[in-house]
């Protein structure tokens, strides 16, 4: 019994010691944050204005892709700032009175940071316009012909909402947003300096080459970036002298099956489905999902976004189709009759 509680005990330390690395890597200013130009001026301009006024910032939504530092730059512009942040998702707000207990809670200027902002529930929504628009909270006390409203003022706060799919946010919580900003997939040069930044930050020796090829595997996204970095360092250290060359790079990467285009078990898995069982499509997100093994919303978030960027998938009103490029790229031979149905 002892000797399993020690284990709890290394087991926690461990994630504690991986949590504290991952918040490490994060920049916490934006000068320190690498990528998405335009949207770090935008957002730069808009908490100088701020604070020049002396006035809150308006609410900011973020939305984009999972993994290119949506909770990142909420951090960084409660830190700029310079006031407390609260963090919560959309799913654990279930009740109209949870969200009433946070709001309630905040401070002047406080900024309360919602992820999965478009899974908010409908009654939640309709609680959190007023304190959007006029910072103040509608309750209700009482039921039947005894119920009564009564309104409890609100300090001024910044909410800062984050998405992957802001099609799925209903028009009026969108429209209460007074800044909006979309985050896109980063250039591999930009990759190469967070991996650079990073390495450093761990400890880990890497050159350019070594960086340049765990970026260009990274599928666009810094924290893909990162966690190929770390497995890239373990492997390293086992099976070389610990330093991350360009050719020790490729061999990690190989072993781990990340293939040069960043493409994992699953990406594969996703095309060859829809390539084998359905011959290259047209197919339905519902049916990737149930041939794969994965869910639907996992399918269309994850795996989705970053195919058809490439131009291996394509979206067709009929479902989804493997192109040419995603035969070539698999190695298998594309049937001589068979097209892509694009309309």
């Amino acid at each position: 019994m002892g000797d399993l509680n020690q284990e709890r005990i290394i087991t926690a330390a461990l994630r504690e010691e991986d949590t504290d690395t991952e918040l490490s890597l994060r920049p916490r200013k934006l000068s320190e944050y690498i990528g998405q130009d335009k949207v770090k001026e935008t957002i730069s301009i808009f908490i100088q204005a701020a604070l020049q006024r002396g006035e809150t910032l308006d609410h900011v939504l973020l939305f984009g892709p999972p993994g290119l530092g949506k909770t990142t730059l909420a951090n960084i512009i409660s830190n700029e700032l310079g006031v407390n942040i609260r963090t919560t998702s959309g799913p654990a707000i279930e009740r109209p009175g949870d969200l009433a207990a946070i709001l309630t809670n905040l401070q002047q200027g406080d900024v309360l940071f919602i992820d999965e902002v478009h899974r908010l529930s409908r009654t939640v929504e309709e609680i959190l316009y007023p304190a959007m628009e006029d910072f103040s909270l509608d309750i209700i006390i009482g039921k039947g012909p005894g119920a009564r409203s009564i309104r409890i003022d609100l300090p001024r706060f910044t909410l800062i909402g984050a998405t992957t799919r802001a099609g799925l946010m209903t028009t009026p919580l969108r429209d209460r947003f007074g800044v909006i900003s979309r985050l896109d997939y980063y250039r591999t040069g930009d990759l190469v300096t967070i991996i650079t930044r990073a390495a450093q930050i761990l400890g880990v020796l890497i050159d350019g080459g070594g960086a340049e090829e765990i970026a260009r595997r990274s599928r666009g996204t810094p924290r893909i970036a990162n966690r190929l970095l770390k497995r890239v360092r373990d492997y390293a250290q086992v099976k070389a002298d610990g330093e991350i060359k360009r050719a020790v790079a490729d061999e990690a990467l190989e072993f781990f099956e990340v293939d040069p285009l960043g493409l994992d078990q699953a990406d594969r898995r996703v095309l060859l489905a829809i390539i084998t069982k359905f011959a290259g499509g047209p197919v339905g997100v519902e049916t990737i999902a149930a041939a794969t093994g994965e869910e639907a919303d996992t399918v269309e978030d994850v795996y989705e976004p970053y195919l058809l960027q490439l131009g291996l998938l394509a979206r067709t009103p009929r479902g989804r189709v493997v192109t040419p490029a995603a035969y070539k790229h698999l190695g298998v031979e594309m049937p001589g009759a068979k097209q892509p149905t694009l309309w």
